[in-house]
């Protein structure tokens, strides 16, 4: 999934505001379902959350999904990070989306945010990687590519890719896109 933040323009709303317009104008989402129990074998421990969570946000180890993400503009790949590192799970974060009377459905949509690393290479955005000297333009087109394992060196399972073309009166997204697969 891509939510396509306008960063120039959430920086400005942050304060005092919060992301508002910079958050509001797409999303773009791979056209592949992957039933969470097909991504069993990719469960990790996450990292030490400390302070301990509250005691609706304990959840049992391997609290983590290993989906590996690569990041790409134009076709040059600027990105590749993991989710295996994410301090919150996605438990955890649809637990506290919820426990203030938020209601989710079965289809609902849920993303965790933009997920990045601790090293160099592991940008979730451009924001990250280029420090806000880079931003994307008319025509530039970003893909986003997920799997979980290694392909060729063992069970692998692909998520597929989501494309999306910056036009001057939003976002185009490619109804072409590449397909997933596993195996």
């Amino acid at each position: 999934m891509n939510d396509w933040s306008a960063r120039d323009i959430q920086s400005f709303e942050y304060r005092p505001l919060g992301p508002f317009l910079g958050k509001s104008f797409a999303t773009s989402v791979s056209p592949w379902v992957v039933p969470l129990a097909a991504l069993e074998p990719w469960r990790v421990d996450g990292p030490v959350q400390d302070p301990e969570p509250a005691g609706y946000l304990r959840v049992d180890e391997p609290r983590g999904l290993d989906v590996r993400l690569s990041l790409a503009v134009n076709g040059c790949v600027f990105s590749n990070m993991t989710a295996a590192g994410l301090y919150w799970s996605l438990a955890q974060q649809l637990a506290h989306l919820t426990v203030n009377g938020a209601g989710v459905r079965a289809g609902d949509l849920f993303a965790s945010g933009t997920i990045s690393g601790d090293r160099a290479g592991e940008e979730g955005s451009l924001m990250e990687k280029y420090a806000g000297r880079r931003w994307l333009a008319d025509g530039d087109r970003v893909t986003i590519r997920g799997w979980c394992g290694d392909p060729g060196r063992g069970p692998w399972l692909s998520l597929g890719q989501v494309d999306g073309t910056v036009l001057a009166q939003g976002v185009m997204v490619d109804p072409n896109v590449q397909g997933g697969g596993a195996e």
